[in-house]
């Protein structure tokens, strides 16, 4: 029995919810369903659940009060995240100084990019890739080298030190943007993992943008561990970027931030940064934050991940059980699956563009993997009742892989 609520179905339509109203109204989305099918919107990475209570209780708060003037961010904003920081992830040391507000995670990572490296020159990121990184790297005249990631003989994605080793050497590369956890594939990184990583890193003296917003949703018997933390050298080469809006279904309210221990490094980012004259907090989100990592923000989390966990469970199982052909690795964070389905459309003699034809027929919207650089990959958004989950499985066995 949970407290939340994460099983209501939420009408959104209307709602601001690109998620819903995007659908066949824009490049990329799914189309719309055929007659008789509802959406399930399984592709835009925001959460198909209500958000923590008290953050629309610390907004509602501020709303009695009718002047939204100029204004700072409070104590309370700095301490609430050195808060949740300390007891979600361990963090000790981290100061208000050391916080910035950044409107985005993107465009945090662009403005420490520019800290590190020029237009043209080569940065070093995994794939398979989060969309957003390619976009806004390309748009900034980056050119991205990618290190694919491995599958072990467990089936764990695993990053290729070697393939990493030789393309920093051969790109002569001096930024990297990283994820942890990693979406799309959902790997939580073990320390041992990061240590050889940064070590790396280091040896080759590679500045590191490291992109946790997924820090929080870590499912049952998996612990984040900020890179900044597993060496005095990782602190300092480091630009993390958090934010409460993917843990909390909050990107409409516009609100992350950056973690930069290092001064020299810090100044030549924030200077960056206040070049755009954009980079201004909203009142309401610094509200919404202090809202979200409270003690019943920590409590919600907990729920939220363990109602995660049981739908990757369930999602993985199923397609084990009846989609012969298509491959899977069950996450360990996020609420993403990226999904292989190279062997199911060769043995059908069907192309990805039908798999999705077929699904978004039925309503079930799952993202093309394709620009995800998975070749034949779907990306799956399991943050949804588990009613919808089961039902959006039933209509994949029932009109897609086993039609």
């Amino acid at each position: 029995m949970t407290k939340y609520d994460f099983t209501s179905i939420m009408e959104r339509h209307g709602k601001d919810a690109l998620a819903i109203d995007g659908v066949g109204h824009m490049p990329g989305a799914p189309t719309a369903p055929r007659a008789g099918f509802d959406q399930i919107p399984m592709w835009v990475a925001d959460m198909n659940f209500p958000t923590c209570p008290t953050i629309v209780e610390a907004m509602a708060a501020r709303l009695e009060h009718p002047a939204f003037g100029y204004f700072e961010p409070t104590d309370a904003y700095f301490s609430s995240i050195i808060d949740w920081q300390r007891t979600r992830n361990g963090v000790t040391g981290l100061e208000p100084a050391h916080i910035g507000y950044e409107n985005g995670v993107l465009g945090g990572v662009v403005s420490a990019l520019e800290a590190m490296a020029a237009p043209g020159d080569a940065v070093l990121v995994h794939s398979p890739t989060y969309i957003g990184f390619t976009k806004a790297l390309e748009r900034n005249g980056y050119r991205i080298v990618l290190s694919p990631l491995v599958s072990d003989e467990a089936g764990v994605w695993r990053m290729d030190y070697e393939d990493m080793e030789r393309k920093i050497e051969q790109n002569h590369i001096h930024a990297a943007v990283f994820c942890s956890p990693h979406n799309p594939a959902g790997r939580v990184w073990e320390r041992a993992e990061l240590e050889r990583a940064m070590a790396l890193f280091a040896a080759h003296d590679v500045y590191v943008v490291s992109d946790e917003i997924w820090s929080d949703i870590i499912l049952p018997g998996h612990t984040h561990i900020p890179t900044q933390s597993v060496s005095a050298d990782a602190r300092a080469r480091t630009v993390a970027l958090y934010a409460p809006s993917k843990t909390f279904n909050l990107a409409g309210l516009v609100g992350s931030y950056h973690v930069i221990y290092d001064g020299w490094l810090r100044d030549r980012a924030t200077a960056i940064e206040e070049k755009t004259s954009y980079n201004h907090m909203n009142v309401l989100s610094m509200h919404a934050l202090v809202g979200a990592y409270g003690p019943e923000g920590h409590e919600w989390v907990d729920e939220l991940c363990h109602v995660l966990g049981e739908n990757a469970r369930y999602a993985c199982d199923y397609i084990g059980e009846h989609f012969e052909g298509l491959d899977v690795r069950r996450p360990q964070g996020t609420y993403m699956l990226f999904v292989d389905c190279s062997r199911w459309c060769e043995a059908h003699g069907t192309a990805l563009d039908e798999v999705l034809r077929r699904a978004w027929d039925v309503g079930v919207d799952f993202q093309d993997g394709r620009p995800f650089h998975g070749p034949c990959h779907v990306r799956v958004n399991l943050a949804l009742p588990k009613s919808r989950v089961e039902e959006a499985f039933d209509r994949l066995s029932r009109y897609v892989f086993n039609a």
